[in-house]
């Protein structure tokens, strides 16, 4: 058994997908359009270049993804996607990555629990959790 966070991006997944390659490495395993469904009441006919699912590596964890309705107002509330890391240059490289277009939530600083943890959201509102251990 396993479980995979799905994200919903309405309408800026091909956007999300490559800023996740760039700020955390993330590589796209799969892609599919709303185009290519066999079923063409699918999706609306302005949606038809939208991503209806993919799917996307960070590290040895899979992400899943999809444009949804493409109604243009994701909202990512009560979760948060957490990342490990061995090194606090490395915890701050991701961190920094992250926070492009985004906000702080709780500033990168040493904790009890590890030598460097932080909170933030994303610009596409996305709220990550970055540790150094």
């Amino acid at each position: 058994m396993q479980i995979q966070p799905y994200l919903f991006f309405e309408g800026r997944c091909e956007e999300a997908l490559n800023f996740y390659a760039s700020a955390v490495g993330a590589k796209v395993e799969s892609k599919m359009l709303f185009k290519d469904s066999p079923d063409p009441t699918m999706c609306a006919p302005d949606s038809l270049d939208k991503i209806m699912h993919s799917s996307f590596s960070i590290g040895a964890s899979t992400i899943m993804a999809s444009d949804g309705r493409a109604e243009g107002n994701p909202k990512f509330e009560g979760f948060a996607l957490s990342i490990t890391v061995p090194t606090e240059a490395e915890a701050e490289k991701l961190f920094n990555s992250l926070l492009a277009g985004g906000q702080v939530t709780m500033p990168l600083t040493k904790t009890f629990f590890a030598k460097s943890f932080g909170m933030c959201k994303d610009k596409f509102g996305v709220h990550w959790m970055i540790l150094a251990m």
